[in-house]
């Protein structure tokens, strides 16, 4: 017996063409993978610096609070969002939205967003180490922040490292949902 607790996907699809096994897994893991990286933020919202060595301290309260509450949920919102590039959802726009709802999304229509995004998830989160504590970024050379420990940064490292395979993940999904999407059309 299996506890209820657990998720199985459905028996059968709710999409026109199969949905590869490794693109469902890895879609629903999706989420599961950056939260590591939400929880990690959010002690930061209440000025407590997870053993990081901050040199210009953190802002207030009133902007602290809101924005990691924030950035914390659209990174949630964002990954859950990447489920429809393997459900039905994603290939018929559901019933309660206005205007769009109950029409064929067309696979242009999702693949060219997520491939932009995946791109700008992989530039904003890939960095190359160049050594001294500085690495290489989209926003040019940075220098790495300073932890009290080798633990803090063992933990940071944990939680946060898995969202530089966010873009790439979103990548692979769009390339499968386009390739299935196309397939059955032709």
């Amino acid at each position: 017996m299996t506890p209820s607790l657990l998720h199985k996907p459905p028996l059968v699809s709710d999409t026109e063409q199969p949905v590869p096994r490794w693109a469902m897994r890895l879609a629903y893991a999706l989420p599961l993978l950056l939260l590591p990286s939400c929880l990690w933020r959010l002690p930061f919202a209440l000025h407590f610096e997870m053993g990081q060595i901050q040199e210009r301290g953190l802002p207030p309260y009133w902007v602290s609070v809101p924005y990691v509450l924030a950035l914390s949920v659209l990174t949630e919102v964002t990954a859950i969002l990447a489920i429809g590039l393997v459900r039905g959802w994603g290939e018929v726009a559901p019933a309660w939205i206005p205007v769009i709802g109950g029409r064929r999304v067309r696979p242009m229509a999702a693949v060219v967003p997520a491939v932009l995004g995946g791109l700008i998830l992989t530039l904003l989160f890939t960095n190359v180490p160049l050594g001294g504590g500085r690495s290489l970024t989209a926003f040019g050379v940075s220098e790495t922040v300073g932890y009290t420990n080798d633990a803090w940064e063992t933990l940071a490292t944990i939680c946060v490292a898995p969202t530089a395979v966010w873009g790439p993940v979103i990548i692979a999904l769009t390339m499968a949902y386009y390739r299935r999407r196309t397939r059955a059309a032709g």
